[in-house]
């Protein structure tokens, strides 16, 4: 984690949009859901999110942002 804000602190242009990801999920999801995406992402339900998949997810977010306005 602290590896992943590190990495966010070096790409100001998203803070805002981590901001307000964050603001919208302030209730974790499920642990078993968090598990399958786990899953579903690295084959493994145990694996912690790299860092540069929280910066190309962010990245997204404020793409897909821009389109549905």
């Amino acid at each position: 984690m602290a590896r992943s804000l590190a990495k966010l602190l070096t790409h100001p242009s998203l803070w805002t949009t981590a901001i307000r990801l964050g603001w919208r999920l302030r209730m974790l999801p499920d642990r078993d859901y968090l598990r399958f995406r786990m899953v579903t992402m690295y084959g493994d339900a145990d694996a912690q999110p790299r860092s540069h998949d929280l910066i190309t997810y962010l990245h997204w977010c404020k793409a897909w942002g821009r389109t549905t306005r």
